[in-house]
């Protein structure tokens, strides 16, 4: 069995991605385990942000890293928040404020013009230093609601209505949220990935 770190402190996201390697030849264990407190956000891209989390995870692991870089793009906000999703409310915002102000902004706009989208980059790196990672992308298209609904997922899942549904992503049931979400998308293409070049 293959071992990774995952560049990443997110519970929710963890266990996302646990769940969906079920059955796999990986062993994924957080970067928490080698006492990788994370690393600031700088890039301006979702590929920049999770090369920079690959590689202080796999630095401070002596492991590969898989790490990923996600958030909502909303068309009537030019794309944002974008690569700034969870602190779209500020340093330190939780997921129900990050919520809350999208919500505050979008009153008003009409459901043809709710356009949005996850986007996620998942890649991989082999050592610190690996001038060739792994790099794999995720989208799953929707629109967003008027007020939240669901209880489960995280992020924001409790706004994100998926193209051609009725219900939000928090709404869903969590092997159904896994196949059409834009990590497990990402995931499955890493996973296939890593399978054909051996890890």
């Amino acid at each position: 069995m293959r071992q990774f770190v995952l560049a990443s402190g997110n519970v929710g996201k963890l266990a996302e991605i646990n769940s969906m390697l079920a059955g796999e030849d990986f062993q994924v264990m957080p970067q928490s385990a080698f006492g990788v407190a994370g690393v600031d956000e700088t890039g301006l891209t979702f590929v920049e942000n999770a090369i920079l989390k690959a590689r202080e995870a796999s630095r401070a692991s002596g492991l590969p890293a898989i790490a990923d870089d996600s958030g909502l793009e909303v068309d009537a906000l030019g794309g944002a928040p974008g690569v700034r999703s969870a602190r779209f409310a500020g340093d330190g915002a939780d997921d129900a404020a990050n919520n809350r102000k999208l919500l505050e902004i979008l009153a008003g706009v009409a459901a043809e013009a709710r356009g949005a989208r996850f986007r996620c980059v998942m890649v991989c790196l082999r050592h610190p230093e690996h001038p060739a990672p792994v790099i794999c992308e995720g989208v799953w298209e929707g629109s967003i609601a008027c007020r939240p609904s669901g209880s489960g997922g995280f992020g924001y899942d409790s706004v994100f209505l998926p193209s051609g549904g009725k219900i939000t992503a928090a709404s869903l049931p969590d092997g159904e949220k896994n196949r059409l979400s834009h990590r497990g998308i990402a995931l499955r293409k890493l996973v296939s990935a890593l399978t054909r070049i051996g890890g």
